[in-house]
């Protein structure tokens, strides 16, 4: 199944960063593609609370799903929405960080809410706390799709193998993990998560991601980390996008699901023990 990552730098206009995912959405199906997955927060990149209230919305008028949703059903295609920043109706007036899995018809057949908030501080003088704007999820979820289940996480939930592996465990073949990654610690971290993931479960890991410096009208400039991965089952990398604005392609092969864990049933190795 030919099947596309997006990795791009968006801003914190939700207008204009729609219009460029609907143009790249458009030249991936054109080469083919026929599962296509954006990064986290497509549609608003900003560390300003003030702009995030100003552009941002609730799920059921947000302009960002409504536009991809229409796209996904007129081009006939599987679009994972790596995630979107969405208002909630929470008492403190947090947002959520949600992914969304959109089917050919455009119907919204899966939803998540980012569980692990990336509270840290990575150098001296870079600090995040999301959980600050943004309320954690309780529930995992795995979606159904005609080619196979699919365990959705986002980027900081990276760092939690239980998660995946309970994933896993409930079916999926395939684990999404749209990210918008610091450079800090993507540089040290990044790829040997994704990989280690890929392994403990014998799952295909796909991981598109937000890159470089992001135009802002308000607020300090935020800077990501870039190199969209993919990994196989095995633990191979089948991409590493760099640091450039593209569309990368890649062909998604469930028989290497199953070649892999039939190499290494590592799954169905599992058992309780007590302590420590």
């Amino acid at each position: 199944m030919k099947t596309a990552l997006l990795q791009i730098t968006s801003s914190d206009d939700p207008a204009a960063n729609l219009e460029m995912v609907r143009n790249m959405i458009a030249e991936a199906v054109a080469e083919g593609a026929q599962f296509i997955l954006t990064p986290e927060v497509t549609n608003c990149v900003s560390n300003s609370t003030t702009r995030q209230r100003e552009v941002l919305q609730h799920e059921e008028d947000d302009l960002t799903l409504a536009g991809l949703r229409a796209q996904a059903a007129e081009l006939g295609v599987w679009l994972l929405i790596g995630s979107l920043g969405i208002k909630t109706h929470d008492p403190d007036g947090r947002f959520a960080n949600r992914s969304f899995m959109i089917n050919p018809q455009g119907q919204i057949v899966a939803r998540y809410d980012k569980i692990h908030m990336f509270d840290v501080q990575v150098t001296e003088t870079e600090t995040f706390r999301e959980s600050k704007n943004y309320r954690p999820g309780e529930q995992a979820v795995v979606a159904e799709t005609d080619f196979g289940k699919i365990g959705l996480t986002i980027c900081y939930d990276i760092r939690f193998p239980h998660l995946h592996a309970a994933l896993a465990q409930a079916g999926a073949r395939i684990l999404t993990v749209p990210a918008a990654f610091s450079p800090v610690t993507g540089a040290a971290h990044w790829e040997s998560l994704l990989r280690a993931r890929a392994i403990e479960t014998g799952c295909w890991v796909l991981a598109p991601a937000q890159t470089g410096a992001h135009p802002t009208t308000r607020g300090k400039t935020r800077h990501t980390h870039g190199h969209s991965m993919v990994v196989a089952p095995w633990g191979e990398v089948v991409i590493d996008a760099g640091t450039n604005l593209g569309i990368h392609f890649f062909d998604l092969d469930d028989s290497s699901v199953t070649e892999a864990r039939r190499r290494v049933p590592s799954l169905t190795h599992r058992r309780p023990f007590d302590g420590p």
